[in-house]
């Protein structure tokens, strides 16, 4: 890496907010990075005037985390490509639905020594079939190294310096420990490991738990309902990578990526509202999703869908009927009740802890 690294954030969101504050501050103390942050935005008007300008004029993010200062040298940038231009870590915190797009836009454009640090949670479809983790799209779509950040962050949280923890997965040593030092402070506390897939799937598939847990909020079943759906949910994570991205540890499930996440977003997050607002309001996700999130994208259906798509594919989704479940309720093919149904009838009821996968132990 670079005597000095130059990072660009990539995304301006809440929680692309929240971390350019946390990257900001750290930057602007660090020897070996460069004082100056980008962060690509894309561009809106509020009350008639562009976004990046009163970014770069109040240091707020006046739409997507209002409230909190940004550090002066957070530089609010239109144009990815010119964002990106000189930086030596790449910082990805956009919907997954985007990422390709942006992509193609900066390849040939960027260091070909960059690295880069993907905090996108999702899948996207293989164009021959299957589903591609992100950070694998990043990678073979820029050739450069990829790491993932995940964990129980609450963007709002964060922003408010409430300690938290976070992972990692970075295969190399070297790169993790720079990465670590830009991320992390007295409140976020970093954790880096070596099992990068497993860390970022666990980000993906706990939305989907997350839209079961929410799905139980709006049916007013209690907090021994939705436990039920958090333990079968982290069954079906572990048992979901240990099927399709092998290899995995267990004990990475153990770390704030897992069920530390698993839980926060179950009882807090976007996921978990929009669903208790679907069963209470009778309203689509889409129409939700337009009335509640201020312009921000709901992963958990999608990346449901997403996953169904595989499980389908592989005449798996008996294998998974919570993920199968939660899926067809988001579109309409089963009633939000439905759910205990399906839990009830779980096959985890059935064989116990013989249903834990035989993945890589503690």
């Amino acid at each position: 890496m670079a005597a000095k690294n130059q990072v660009c954030i990539i995304g301006s969101g809440n929680w692309g907010s929240a971390i350019a504050k946390i990257i900001g501050a750290n930057t602007a103390k660090l020897e070996n990075f460069e004082d100056r942050v980008t962060m690509y935005v894309y561009e809106e008007i509020i009350d008639g005037k562009k976004l990046t300008e009163i970014i770069n004029e109040t240091h707020e993010n006046v739409k997507y985390l209002p409230g909190h200062k940004l550090p002066e040298n957070v530089v609010a940038v239109p144009d990815v490509v010119e964002a990106a231009a000189n930086a030596d870590i790449l910082v990805f915190v956009v919907p997954h639905q985007f990422i390709r797009r942006i992509c193609s836009t900066l390849l040939g454009k960027i260091k070909p020594t960059a690295v880069g640090l993907s905090l996108i949670k999702g899948f996207d479809k293989k164009e021959g079939g299957g589903i591609e983790l992100i950070s694998h799209i990043i990678a073979a779509e820029l050739k450069i190294p990829m790491a993932v950040l995940m964990g129980a962050n609450l963007a709002s949280e964060v922003a408010d310096e409430m300690f938290c923890e976070t992972t990692i997965g970075c295969k190399d040593k070297a790169v993790g420990t720079v990465l670590r030092d830009m991320i992390q402070t007295s409140f976020f506390r970093v954790v880096v490991v070596d099992d990068v897939d497993s860390v970022e799937c666990c980000g993906a598939l706990k939305n989907i738990v997350a839209c079961g847990a929410g799905f139980v909020d709006g049916l007013g079943l209690g907090d021994n309902t939705k436990a039920a759906v958090i333990r079968l949910g982290l069954m079906e994570m572990i048992k979901f990578v240990d099927v399709f991205f092998p290899g995995g540890k267990l004990s990475t499930f153990f770390e704030s990526c897992g069920v530390a996440d698993l839980i926060t977003t179950c009882y807090g997050g976007r996921n978990r509202k929009v669903s208790e607002a679907f069963v209470k309001t009778g309203k689509t996700i889409e129409e939700l999703e337009r009335d509640m999130l201020n312009g921000q994208k709901l992963q958990g259906p999608f990346t449901a869908e997403e996953v169904n798509y595989m499980l389908k594919l592989k005449d798996m989704e008996s294998r998974f009927p919570l993920f199968t479940a939660i899926h067809r309720i988001c579109v309409g093919e089963l009633k939000p009740g439905d759910l205990i149904d399906c839990i009830r009838s779980h096959p985890e009821h059935m064989y116990g802890n013989e249903n834990i996968p035989p993945m890589c132990h503690l």
